[in-house]
């Protein structure tokens, strides 16, 4: 078990071009190192049509070269924040590590195709909680939900579920990527980049 104090200082040597490949450096030693059972747990911080913040535990479920994505009901608290204002917060911290990145940018709902293939590899019970599921919605008791999923499963005899069409993906487009490391007397390294283009700037923050 690797501890913060064991990681080398992040120093400008360290860092890379492109935010998103040390990233995925980070987020590979956090699966490795840490003991946190689901590294890829994210904060998703939004703003409501109302204008307040809102944040939610999500889970990254793909990153490349485009950004971040997750999958969620397009109907949900959050489905309903991105569709009024199409721009969010991802917030990773790994505790044993010590480390956090903080991400920036606009949101978009990835392509059916991408859903409908990511959507096939959920478990049994995931999809057809997706289809039974009013996210966010008022309901009346554990009781009403649970037989809303029988009836579903019963119905379709074990036969395809059928991706509902309120439940895909969205993508985070990072326009800026904070990265953050604990130091000795709480003075910690923080480099954050910005998108200027086709190329990052970085620059060291403050602690």
């Amino acid at each position: 078990m690797t501890s913060p104090t064991t990681l080398p200082p992040l120093r400008a040597s360290l860092l890379t071009d492109d935010p998103l490949e040390l990233f995925a450096r980070w987020f590979e030693e956090a699966r490795e190192l840490s003991r946190m059972e689901y590294p890829n747990a994210m904060t998703l911080s939004t703003v409501t049509p109302e204008g307040m913040p809102d944040g939610r535990i999500v889970l990254l479920k793909e990153l490349d070269a485009r950004g971040f994505t997750f999958y969620t009901n397009y109907r949900s608290a959050k489905g309903r924040a991105l569709a009024q204002h199409p721009k969010a917060a991802l917030t990773f911290y790994w505790d044993d590590l010590a480390r956090q990145v903080r991400i920036r940018g606009p949101v978009e709902r990835v392509s059916s195709e991408e859903s409908e293939a990511y959507f096939r590899t959920r478990p049994r019970g995931s999809r057809i909680g997706a289809c039974v599921s009013d996210q966010s919605r008022p309901l009346g008791g554990r009781e009403a939900l649970e037989a809303r999923y029988r009836a579903m499963e019963a119905r379709l005899e074990g036969g395809e579920i059928p991706r509902p069409d309120h439940w895909g993906g969205y993508r985070l487009l990072p326009a800026e990527m904070e990265f953050w490391q604990a130091g000795g007397n709480r003075l910690h390294d923080r480099f954050l980049y910005r998108r200027n283009g086709d190329h990052w700037a970085v620059e060291r923050l403050a602690p």
